[in-house]
């Protein structure tokens, strides 16, 4: 059924809510994702969404979710669609596949878009914004009368920036003009100022359902990063609120459940407020406490679903300044091995190496449990996090390797905020390795993600610790960088010769090489924690899985920062080199007890270095 006809014709007395999914990057992470959507639809969502990847990366995965999630679990789903940077005649074949899976709602997004004058790959030239996806959907001879059509709105801004409030309305309105049904906002946290949007939404002519975003707190990196790159105002008294249990992961997850429930109170005894959509990252835990506390839930839940809840409430929550990918806290994944419990049917259970009823305790990324079904982060409803002002400001005009080089070592001297590879500044942890890490790039050797050795650190330490207080982290030695293929010979050599089993790595390359001395199926957890009454958690593994599918991802970035340049100039063609030529490598020393170990066998004997 059409969403907007669900909700013109929505009688019940509690508000409505829809849950947001996105594909999970591994195969197994798929499967698992499943019984919790199962479990998540006998809540009674009015729909679910599934979110598409920018430039269509993830439309087999989405188109077949959504199938499912349609099909075989009989509930309405929105298939969001970017329409920028797509192949031409791909948003006619996605829509024509949704229409034969039943799909009847489309989010209509803009995605990456040809912000002022960028040298972007050819796309289908009928689209260049979010109306013009709107416009074409409503006015097709083929699709018009198949579909209910929403779109996304900014309450604190579009991340970009590109416009002041009023011609962010205009936008808003030109969408809704063009024929959407419905908005969907992006996540936000301070709901006075979100009412006083909606108001000037109202004021402006525009009178389709508004149904809020809302995001529930997971970690406090999480909440950081996210924020950060939505452009989101974060209200004073929630970080006042927030700093001081920032080290204490399960009072950060109860914090973001009990703000929810507030946010969410609030916002529906606004009679223009008569649903909420939540962002679920593929997690259920907080979703359900938080329809639990507004007592939309609860009294229906199967005793199956109350059995599963009761086990991730037994589950650990470390990840609060685990440094793991690029250089900074925020980045990180991590994934607790919890005390109690079986593992739901269809996912992992307690014998695995991270229990199944622990996958909720954080966003997963790039290295976590690649079973788990929020492996692999959603990418903001398909926007690209780089812009070309970004690039040209803070990277440049890159035409060497030397250029590059001195670009990583300015992040590492905190001369820029970001690189390509990283969103953020370099964290308090990197500073503990960082003349090592400018050994490595003034070698030529650029690094992306690292973390120093810890043996034992108390689980409170301002810099290292997460999980639980009272408790004590460990920490394996881990650099992640690009190299040509004659050095990642020579390291080879060296662990061979010389590693005597105290060293590990992985490395591929753009054309689906991998090496490495793990064995297949081989895990290395490279973060743990002891903490009293429980089980060791450990909460950071690098294994092939993972690593795959972060290299994948680390190479496409190099694909769409040359994109920014022009065809055939100095810069692009540097970059597309890189990623031809370059190999990605993660090396690992299991002497944790040792902080110069690792450095100590990379550096030693290399007059270069």
């Amino acid at each position: 059924m059409k969403l907007c006809q669900k909700i013109a014709g929505y009688k019940d007395a509690r508000p409505f809510f829809t849950f947001e999914f996105f594909p999970p990057k591994t195969d197994q992470g798929f499967d698992n994702l499943l019984p919790r959507i199962s479990r998540l639809v006998s809540l009674n969502p009015l729909a679910v969404n599934i979110t598409w990847g920018a430039g269509g990366t993830t439309k087999d995965r989405s188109l077949e979710l959504a199938g499912i999630t349609q099909t075989d679990h009989g509930v309405d789903t929105i298939l969001h669609l970017t329409c920028t940077n797509m192949k031409q005649g791909l948003v006619d074949d996605v829509l024509r596949d949704a229409k034969a899976r039943g799909i009847q709602n489309i989010l209509a997004l803009r995605g990456d878009p040809p912000r002022g004058e960028e040298y972007w790959i050819p796309t289908d030239p009928r689209f260049t914004h979010g109306a013009d996806l709107v416009s074409y959907i409503k006015s097709s001879p083929e699709f018009s009368s198949d579909f209910c059509v929403g779109v996304a709105a900014y309450p604190d801004g579009h991340p970009d920036r590109e416009t002041d409030e009023d011609g962010e309305l205009e936008h808003l309105k030109r969408k809704v003009d063009a024929g959407a049904d419905f908005i969907i906002t992006q996540l936000f946290y301070d709901v006075d100022t979100f009412l006083q949007w909606v108001k000037r939404v109202r004021q402006k002519g525009i009178q389709v359902p508004i149904i809020p975003g809302i995001m529930p707190i997971q970690t406090y990196a999480s909440f950081l990063r996210m924020t950060k790159l939505c452009g989101t105002r974060v209200p004073h008294s929630l970080m006042s609120d927030l700093v001081p249990l920032r080290h204490d992961d399960s009072k950060v997850k109860d914090y973001g459940v009990d703000l929810a429930v507030e946010m969410i109170r609030k916002l529906t005894t606004d009679g223009d407020i008569r649903g909420v959509h939540l962002c679920t990252l593929n997690l259920e835990k907080s979703v359900t406490r938080v329809l639990e506390g507004l007592s939309w839930v609860g009294g229906s839940l199967k005793p199956a679903n109350r059995l599963i809840a009761m086990l991730q409430d037994a589950s650990i929550g470390p990840d609060a300044n685990l440094i793991i990918t690029p250089h900074n806290a925020t980045d990180s994944a991590a994934i607790s091995l919890a005390a109690a419990g079986q593992g739901p049917d269809g996912e992992a259970g307690k014998g695995e190496l991270n229990n199944a009823a622990s996958w909720d305790d954080f966003p997963n990324g790039r290295f976590g449990d690649f079973k788990s079904p929020a492996y692999g982060e959603t990418d903001l409803w398909g926007s690209s996090i780089m812009s070309r002002n970004q690039a040209l400001e803070q990277w440049g005009h890159p035409k060497t390797l030397d250029d590059l080089t001195t670009m990583f070592l300015r992040h590492l001297h905190s001369k820029i905020a970001t690189t390509p590879f990283s969103p953020t500044p370099l964290s308090p942890e990197s500073l503990m390795i960082i003349q090592h890490l400018e050994r490595l790039t003034r070698r030529g050797w650029w690094t992306v993600g690292s973390q120093p050795a810890i043996n034992g650190a108390s689980s409170s330490d301002e810099v290292v610790g997460w999980g639980p207080r009272g408790g004590y982290v460990y920490q394996k030695c881990f650099v992640e960088f690009f190299l040509e293929r004659a050095d990642l010979e020579r390291i080879e050599r060296k662990i061979r010769d010389e590693g005597h089993g105290w060293v590990d790595y992985f490395a591929g390359n753009v054309q689906g090489e991998c090496r490495t001395t793990v064995p297949e199926g081989g895990r290395n957890a490279v973060t743990w924690g002891v903490f009293p009454g429980q089980e060791i958690a450990q909460s950071t593994i690098i294994e092939r899985e993972s690593f795959l599918s972060w290299k994948d991802e680390a190479f496409s970035i190099w694909a769409e920062w040359a994109s920014f340049y022009p065809p055939d100039s100095q810069e692009r063609r540097l970059l597309e080199s890189i990623r031809a030529e370059r190999w990605l490598v993660s090396v690992v020393h299991h002497d944790y007890t040792d902080p110069s170990a690792l450095w100590t066998f990379l550096l030693k004997g290399d007059p270069v270095l």
